[in-house]
């Protein structure tokens, strides 16, 4: 059984890890087609596919642990729901922390050594979760792994700025669809290896942040050269050290790092609430756990989407917009929602937004953002996102206990669509006033 078990994994993940590559070099080459000429790749520019790779392994990695965390924690270490929601938030808020230092060092230090660093010490922490998983050390451990969840994924969003060959939009939809395409892997897997052993998830994780870490050492050389070009160009306007976000740009920043704090803020309530309304309902856990499937495989397939046809949204913002209304309309549904196929239809809609927005909100606001502090705007991006997600189960909770589920709905629709009400006239003002940072 464990031989199978492994066989299968590895057989996965080798032939998912080819058809992304595969698929990322068809997509290259369409952008190149649609821009009407052929993209060198500069010796100080990361080629995109390793980052994706990078990605794609790191995310499988991460999707054997979140899932797994709050059944885990009740059903076999019998840590109550009120316990789990604090250690939850340790995680989120040390993620925050994680992608806030990450971005201040990309600005600072050389990212090189950073991402190996990051990617090296998750393959410890998740070995020493291998080797003791008990109560209350898996605490220590889920602390641990938000910080460097944090700490990685800011680095990757900062160092994909450096890439400069293919249109901003296109880096980060791609990124997008890798990370999904690791947690439609992860969640598929997970499942069936937690049944038998949940050592060797762990293993499992541990050992896909090694490979993480050697594509790393070996792929991600050229950020070496583009951070000392850099720091160079830096030392040459030493006079003036550090450009500073103009105005408009910062304020239209602050918009959208709000919106993604709202949204997360809601949105983790499908991660946490959302399944006791379910199975309240008489809708079985494992229909529930189906929906995440269904939502990492539908960003898959649009992000495969936007890349084939990157002006299919006249520009980020309209991207951005179609977003964000998507994740308003998905909570308006779910007022109606009694049965499996109308939660389904509320996730479909989610993940329309999901796919849409999430991925367009960083690529923006690596436009807004000035060459020197492109890494730090990209960590608040992500520790704006990881208010939301700390904070969002609690809010959730404390509505639903003391006004139910379905105000607690119509107060997510409502505050996704004030969200709408100030960035959409916020912009119309500010468009004309923007600066673009390439």
């Amino acid at each position: 059984m464990k031989e199978a078990i492994c066989l299968f994994f590895f057989t996965l993940v080798q032939n998912s890890s080819l058809i992304a590559r595969l698929n990322v070099r068809v997509l290259e080459k369409r952008v190149k087609k649609v821009h009407g000429k052929q993209n060198i790749q500069p010796d100080d520019e990361i080629k995109l596919h390793w980052l994706l790779l990078g990605e794609l392994f790191t995310w499988i990695g991460a999707s054997f642990i979140w899932p797994l965390t709050s059944v885990y924690l009740n059903k076999r270490l019998h840590v109550s729901l009120a316990m789990i929601g604090i250690v939850l938030l340790f995680n989120c808020l040390a993620n925050m922390l994680g992608s806030f230092v990450a971005g201040w060092a990309y600005d600072h230090f050389n990212p090189y050594y950073l991402i190996i660093a990051g990617a090296g010490l998750d393959a410890l922490v998740l070995f020493g979760m291998a080797a003791n998983h008990t109560w209350p050390i898996y605490w220590v451990w889920m602390t641990l792994t938000g910080l460097l969840g944090g700490w990685n994924g800011a680095l990757i969003n900062s160092i994909a700025t450096s890439i400069k060959s293919k249109p901003g939009r296109y880096v980060f939809n791609t990124i997008y669809f890798a990370q999904n395409l690791g947690v439609v892997l992860g969640t598929l897997i997970v499942g069936y290896i937690y049944d038998y052993s949940v050592t060797i998830l762990f293993v499992i994780a541990a050992s896909l942040f090694v490979i993480v870490c050697i594509n790393s050492i070996i792929n991600y050389r050229p950020i070496i050269k583009f951070h000392l070009e850099r720091k160079a160009q830096q030392n040459t306007n030493s006079k003036n050290k550090t450009t500073p976000m103009p105005g408009a740009n910062l304020k239209l920043t602050i918009g959208f790092f709000t919106t993604l704090a709202v949204i997360w803020l809601m949105y983790m309530n499908w991660e946490s609430n959302l399944s006791v309304y379910m199975v309240s309902l008489g809708i079985p856990f494992h229909l529930y756990s189906l929906l995440w499937t269904i939502n990492a495989s539908i960003i898959v397939i649009v992000q495969a989407f936007l890349s084939r046809f990157p002006n299919t949204f006249k520009n980020l913002f309209h991207q951005v917009v179609f977003g964000v209304t998507m994740f308003a309309i998905s909570f308006v549904t779910l007022i109606f929602a009694k049965d499996y196929a109308h939660f389904v239809f509320s996730m479909v809609t989610l993940t329309l937004g999901e796919s849409t927005a999430m991925p367009a909100m960083p690529a923006y606001v690596n436009d807004l953002s000035p060459v020197e502090s492109k890494g730090k705007y990209q960590g608040l991006t992500i520790s704006t996102s990881a208010i939301g997600r700390a904070f969002g189960p609690l809010f959730g909770g404390l509505v639903i206990d003391k006004f139910g589920y379905i105000n607690f709905f119509i107060v997510a629709a409502a505050g996704i669509f004030m969200m709408l009400a100030i960035i959409v006239p916020l912009h119309a003002q500010l468009k004309d006033k923007l600066k673009i940072f390439r």
